[in-house]
Formats: C-alpha cells, structure tokens, sequence
C-alpha cells in the first residue's frame, strides 16, 4: 500500500474509530485498534478482544489513555516478525510506538486517562474520548504512512 494511500483516510479513519465508540460501545482501545485492524494486517475481532482490558486506562484504572493502548496494538501487529524471529523487532517497534506516544503527549500535555479527562481536575477535561480517539489514529496513521514510505523506498 503506498504511503499516500492511508494518509488520504486518514479522516476517515478516525471517524470510523470515533463511531465504534459511539455506536457499538467499543472502548477507546478496541476503537482505535479495530478501526486499524485492516490497515496493519490485523483481524477485527482478535483486536476487538485482545484491546478489551485496556479500556479506562487499563481496565478502568485511568492510567495510559485506551486510545494509545489501541495504537500500540495496531503498531505491534504492523512491525513484529513474529515468534519466528523472536526479539529482532522489538526495537524498531519501540521506536514506532514513541513516536506516538511523544506525539500524543505533546498534543494533549498528557497521556493518563484521568489526566484528560480532568479527574480531580478543577480546570476539567484536558481532552473527551472522542479527541483522544481521534489523536491516536491520526498519529498511528502517520507513522504507518512513514514506515510504508520507507519501505517503498
């Protein structure tokens, strides 16, 4: 797929994330990934479970935002070798996770799920779901559209 292919639906993909949530009670996680899910090479319903429990920040703790959860699922599946070559990928993966990671806290000043939704925040949400939900796909599709430049080139 070339790279200017996913980033062309790169809205539309994010709507699609934000409308699991909406309109199936998909959790950020499993709304980001399963929106993803053919992007990457993923089926949608293995990402619709393997993303269940990191929803809420990780199963309702509010910690590391579901949406980025869902990301790094779609990420790993795009970039992992497999147990085949167990461990040689480890590192690219991680670095294409940072990005996101990076991106999305410098967009929003956080990552934690109580931190943008402004528990015990006087000042109130940083971000809604929707936001993060949307940020998360926006940032995974642009490394995806990356990594797919570079191996076209």
């Amino acid at each position: 797929m070339p790279a200017t292919d996913i980033l062309a639906r790169k809205e539309e993909l994010a709507a699609k994330a934000v409308a699991l949530r909406a309109e199936r009670k998909f959790n950020c996680a499993q709304a980001v990934a399963c929106a993803l899910a053919d992007e990457v090479g993923a089926d949608f319903e293995t990402c619709y479970r393997l993303s269940e429990g990191f929803g809420g920040g990780m199963g309702t703790h509010t910690e590391t935002c579901g949406a980025i959860s869902g990301a790094v699922i779609a990420l790993s599946q795009l970039n992992s070798g497999g147990t085949e070559v167990s461990g040689t990928t480890k590192t690219a993966t991680y670095q294409l996770v940072r990005k996101v990671v990076e991106g999305f806290q410098e967009m929003n000043g956080t990552t934690i799920c109580r931190e943008l939704k402004g528990v015990g925040n006087p000042e109130g949400m940083r971000r809604s779901c929707p936001g993060c939900i949307e940020d998360a796909v926006n940032l995974a599709v642009e490394v995806i559209a990356a990594r797919a430049q570079q191996d076209e080139n």
